[in-house]
């Protein structure tokens, strides 16, 4: 993109001035990124997080749970990295990985994943009812550009720690994360916390949407003067069409 940098850097200038209000007023946020692999969610993230007060931003990404936090109710480990007052906290993957990973590699039972898509929906309820607003993204490529991310990354020394033993998983079962993923979509957009989607085969584009969005979404009117909205060609609310129009591939 011609303009990209001088684009990005207001952006970052209005998000500065975001936290810097919430942060006076108190004002939490959580904002959860989902998608493909490769679907550029770190490159995003550090756009956002860039000129952000290291205190009061958190990015939470989790390894998997431990035999102890297997045995615990399944949002509890989440809980803990909420926001207090004046935070952003960005979940980098997130809770759905039970909808995600969990069910496509068998790693919960189906009674589990069951349950998770009925509870989620009241778990999110309660948080954006408790003062936290919750956007929810999620970031979709295409199989060919998936698959030429994925070739980059195994081939850029400068990529290695990205690189996982999944990767590979993620091309040979792409229909069975297709399914789970509308699964997910149309099963947990709801009021209180519905879905964004953001088609990310093109990285800038989608990183200039995802943060116009995020002011239009948390930021006062006044704070937001001068931000555009996101395009609507990469970004766009979730709505039972999509899994079918053509603007979530499959």
């Amino acid at each position: 993109m011609k303009d990209y940098a001088e684009q990005l850097e207001a952006l970052q200038v209005a998000l500065v001035k975001f936290q810097t209000k919430a942060i006076e007023t108190g004002q939490r946020a959580l904002v959860i990124f989902e998608g493909r692999d490769t679907a550029g969610k770190d490159g995003a993230i550090k756009r956002i997080t860039e000129h952000l007060s290291v205190r009061s931003t958190r990015v939470v990404a989790l390894p998997k749970p431990t035999e102890r936090e297997r045995s615990q109710w399944f949002f509890q480990r989440y809980i803990d990295h909420l926001p207090a007052a004046g935070e952003l906290v960005i979940f980098n993957r997130s809770w759905y990985n039970r909808a995600g990973v969990e069910r496509v590699m068998g790693f919960s039972t189906e009674e589990e994943q069951a349950q998770f898509l009925d509870d989620v929906p009241k778990v999110e309820s309660m948080i954006a009812a408790n003062g936290v607003p919750i956007v929810k993204l999620w970031l979709d490529i295409s199989r060919d550009e998936q698959a030429k991310r994925l070739k980059e990354r195994r081939s850029d020394p400068l990529k290695a720690l990205k690189v996982s033993p999944l990767d590979a998983v993620a091309e040979k079962k792409w229909d069975e994360y297709t399914h789970a993923r509308d699964l997910m979509l149309s099963r947990t957009d709801h009021p209180a916390a519905p879905w964004t989607c953001v088609r990310a085969d093109h990285k800038k584009p989608a990183r200039l949407a995802i943060i116009r969005h995020l002011l239009h979404t948390l930021a006062a009117k006044p704070d937001r003067k001068g931000v555009e909205a996101a395009d609507p060609t990469v970004l766009f609310p979730y709505e039972p069409s999509c899994l079918s129009d053509g603007r979530l591939a499959r």
